[in-house]
């Protein structure tokens, strides 16, 4: 097929697609109905038009049609492989196709090979990103595009390097590509533009059967895993593909041997497991608020009328945690919580009906700073009648009980970028009016720096994750070294819509489970509700947008597991490796310019 006859055709095609997605995205924000799929359709339109329509990738000194091709089959590959789809296996050949263009690159180009390596790396990393999250749009259209465009162009670096490394150092070429790519992945945990969404190990999540050695490597040992299984793919393919050789039984026998050996492991860890700790009983409410459009519409006392009237349905008088979701109320002031009507009126409908249960659910508080109070970077200011008034917002768990007259209380501190602050503000204080225009804020949310627990008088603790937090490996290993027994997971799902976001972070949640060896109860707002155990098998899940309290229990295990005493030890020897290398690297560069 000639590629080249299709190019007028296929920028048309994707003209029309986001012209016509774009246009309906319009339509139904302005009457305020939710988006689904449309990101999708619009985003891959988009980056038709623009891939197609400029010809970025034309070159005399190169096969630009091959190369596109191969790009994006990369790209395809891995959004396949990655959940809720069920081809995980893909990830394991994901990068051979962009490796394969490295290498076509390094065979016909010379001085500006790291850039044509650069944009078909992008370019595979944009389709990918964009056929996998394209549902972040419809939390934010700018959160979306910075999402996929902004993060394809940090996973493009590791490609970059990984080209000039195997330009100037061949003996280092497969060490280098996998350090590099770990090194990416660690240090997405770790800034402003924090986006660990994609990364390798979190495909495996589907089959929790397959890692449960994640107890020791975490979901990094998962992307060692499979740039290795990569690396030994890409071997036999290249043969193939540059020689024409044949691919033999023989050659397959190492890249298969890896994908069977850590399953066989895996399974016979998740067949001999037996789960630790005694038994509790749990309720989760899922109380499904829109929150786009429809939470506005109920004041805090109807809000409160839905979860309760659910979980009433649900719970009995031995159940121990009864846990709301991510947001359930808001404007709450932190000031003599414990005497807030609000709360009140939840510690009598726990003392009337479950004396012996806890609630745990997600708010949006806030507290007034007293004067001379040290000021932190989320301050906010309010005028109360000429006078001004300092005070910072947070995303919160509260804990109430009958037993404890106080409201223990935990504060969000793996915040959304866009979403719960300003990333890189310093770096661009002039974009103030747009943030606030678009309804974020620069501020952002307070937060807290440690990880709390809550605690009951019988010894359990709970670990209060929000949203967020659960997707982060370390992050919430900290959470069981603070004595976490098990992990409570509140979350508000539905501003993604009824897309794969919300499957996805499910998902993930297994991970932890693993990692950790504690079960996890669940509560979303909408999206997926439910229980998981030690060993990461999901039950009771729940179905986006119904109403519904899901009654189950779960174990309390006191015992560390070996990632959640040294966390992400992987991650931070191939950080060590990476620094070497490129060391390494900008050393032999100088010293061949030193030589001309």
């Amino acid at each position: 097929m000639n590629f080249k006859k299709l190019r007028i055709p296929l920028f048309i095609l994707s003209l029309l697609m986001a012209t016509i997605s774009g246009y309906m995205m319009y339509s139904k924000w302005q009457v305020e109905e939710l988006w689904g799929y449309l990101p999708l359709w619009f985003f891959t339109g988009v980056w038709g038009t623009i891939v197609l329509g400029v010809n970025a990738f034309k070159s005399k000194k190169e096969n630009s049609n091959k190369l596109l091709g191969l790009s994006t089959l990369a790209g395809v590959f891995l959004a396949l492989g990655f959940p809720p789809l069920p081809f995980t296996a893909l990830m394991f050949i994901g990068f051979v196709p962009l490796l394969l263009a490295e290498q076509e690159i390094s065979n016909t180009s010379e001085g500006a090979a790291p850039w044509r390596v650069f944009k078909y790396a992008y370019h595979a990393f944009v389709v990918w990103n964009i056929l996998t999250t394209y549902w972040v749009g419809n939390t934010a259209f700018v959160a979306g595009v910075f999402a996929i465009w902004v993060n394809s162009l940090l996973m493009s670096i590791p490609i970059v390097l990984f080209h000039l490394v195997k330009r100037r150092m061949p003996n280092l070429t497969w060490i280098s590509l996998i350090s590099f790519w770990l090194t990416f992945e660690y240090g997405h945990l770790y800034h402003d533009l924090s986006w660990p969404w994609l990364t390798l190990g979190n495909s495996l999540s589907q089959y929790p059967s397959w890692i449960q050695w994640y107890e020791y490597t975490g979901v990094f040992g998962g992307t060692l895993w499979i740039l290795s299984g990569n690396v030994l793919f890409y071997k036999v393919a290249s043969k193939y593909y540059f020689h024409k050789a044949g691919i033999t039984l023989k050659s397959l026998v190492k890249p298969f041997a890896l994908l069977i050996l850590p399953i066989a492991v895996s399974l016979g860890i998740y067949y001999t497991y037996t789960e630790e700790g005694r038994e509790i009983e749990v309720v989760v409410a899922q109380p499904n608020f829109e929150p786009h459009y429809e939470r506005a519409k109920f004041n805090k006392k109807d809000k409160y009328k839905i979860p309760a009237k659910i979980s009433y349905d649900a719970a009995t008088k031995e159940t121990d945690y009864i846990i709301y979701p991510e947001s359930s109320f808001s404007s709450l002031d932190e000031k003599g919580i414990s005497n807030n009507q609000l709360i009140n009126d939840l510690r009598g409908f726990l003392n009337n009906n479950f004396p012996k249960a806890k609630l745990i659910m997600g708010v949006g508080s806030y507290r007034f700073f007293e004067e001379g109070e040290s000021h932190t970077p989320a301050i906010r200011e309010y005028d109360r009648n000429g006078e001004t008034l300092y005070y910072e917002s947070y995303n919160t768990a509260f804990q109430i009980s009958n037993e404890d007259k106080e409201v223990q209380i935990y504060h969000k501190s793996m915040l959304v970028p866009g979403a719960e602050f300003f990333p890189l503000r310093n770096l661009f204080p002039f974009m103030k009016p747009l943030v606030d225009k678009l309804g974020g804020s620069v501020e952002g949310l307070g937060k807290q720096e440690q990880r709390g627990v809550f605690t009951s008088t019988d010894g359990t603790k709970i670990a209060p994750v929000i949203c967020y937090e659960s997707v982060y490996g370390e992050y919430t290993a900290d959470y069981v070294n603070k004595g976490a027994n098990a992990l409570v997971i509140m979350t508000n799902d539905g501003w993604w819509d009824n897309t794969a976001g919300h499957k996805q972070h499910m998902q993930f949640a297994t991970l932890r489970a693993i990692e950790n060896r504690r079960s996890i109860a669940r509560s979303a707002n909408t999206g997926i509700s439910g229980f998981i155990n030690q060993r990461g098998d999901i039950s009771q899940a729940s179905n986006y947008n119904e109403i519904v309290a899901l009654n189950g229990k779960i174990r309390l295990n006191n015992q560390r597991t070996f990632y959640t005493q040294y966390k992400d030890l992987i991650a931070r020897i191939s950080l060590f490796l990476s620094a070497l290398v490129l060391l390494n690297l900008i050393a032999k560069t100088w010293l061949k310019r030193v030589e001309k």
